[in-house]
């Protein structure tokens, strides 16, 4: 089920449809538009778990489809920036292109944002947008910091004679973007099983807080990035899909609650610390919200 309550931002909650009537605090805290494309975007009104909701923690997916929680709308912001700028691109899409579509098989189903003609004259590109923060832009190019000589030595102090160093960019590092990866490779299969074939892949990524300081330290030089996306096995994101498939309609079934999530999705707890809306639903995630609150005092 979709979230039902807003957290205000004084701490307390109110029912969505309520928050849509009439602001319990006297003022509200964004215009009533942007509060109901908020509210909007939290029902997908897709039958069935997505391919997103399958990447991520299969407990985080249970809890969401079978329990009541708020979300701050202040949080929601960047996922319907994302959807605008999907609806901007949307509108120029005539010629060999398709996009915004939703595919089914047997396992899921996943929207892809463009294929075709979108980049040059080849027709088999497959593309998805992307909204994402200069941090997890650094780490999908791969770029990293290191002490390169400058040549000269320090000549006096504690360092004297050794030699000087200056942080220099390298974009040759490890390229962490399997979610991407993942996503944009089940897509493929859904639009291969149509007859579509797909020659390439590619994510265009906008950065959220490009000019600020802290992108141009983490290497972001430019508001959006191509990244190409490689091919994983067919064999191998199948069996992926497929069980946690399997592990969701089993936990859906019996209604008990899954494993927890691994640490990789759960951003080794970061995730449930601040970012996790159905934290406060899981044993789990209690305690670390726990632990962060005793930290805090």
């Amino acid at each position: 089920m979709p979230a039902t309550r807003f957290i205000c931002p004084n701490g307390t909650t109110v029912k969505i449809c309520d928050c849509l009537q009439h602001c319990k605090n006297g003022e509200r805290c964004m215009f009533l538009p942007t509060v109901r494309a908020i509210a909007d975007s939290l029902n997908r009104k897709v039958d069935g778990a997505t391919v997103t909701e399958l990447l991520a923690g299969t407990r985080e997916t249970y809890l969401k489809k079978t329990t009541e929680y708020a979300v701050r709308p202040q949080d929601q912001l960047y996922a319907i920036h994302g959807t605008a700028f999907h609806a901007v691109n949307e509108g120029y899409t005539d010629g060999n292109m398709l996009s915004e579509e939703r595919l089914r098989d047997n396992v899921t189903s996943g929207k892809f944002d463009l294929y075709g003609e979108i980049l040059d004259g080849e027709d088999n590109t497959l593309g998805d947008f992307k909204v994402t923060s200069s941090y997890k832009l650094m780490r999908a190019l791969g770029i990293y910091k290191k002490d390169v000589p400058t040549g000269e030595t320090y000549k006096t102090g504690a360092r004297k004679g050794q030699p000087k160093t200056r942080k220099e960019f390298f974009n040759d590092g490890v390229r962490f973007i399997l979610d991407w990866a993942m996503q944009l490779n089940y897509y493929r299969l859904l639009l291969e099983a149509q007859g579509l074939k797909v020659g390439r892949m590619v994510v265009q990524a906008m950065c959220r807080d490009f000019g600020l300081r802290i992108a141009a330290e983490r290497g972001i030089h430019e508001p959006v990035q191509l990244i190409p996306i490689g091919k994983i096995s067919d064999c191998w994101i199948t069996r992926y899909m497929q069980e946690k498939t399997k592990r969701l309609n089993r936990a859906l079934e019996t209604r008990s609650l899954p494993d927890t999530c691994t640490p990789k999705e759960r951003w080794h707890d970061r995730k449930c610390q601040d970012y996790c809306a159905v934290a406060g639903n899981c044993p789990y995630g209690q305690a670390v919200l726990a632990k962060k609150d005793k930290l805090a005092v």
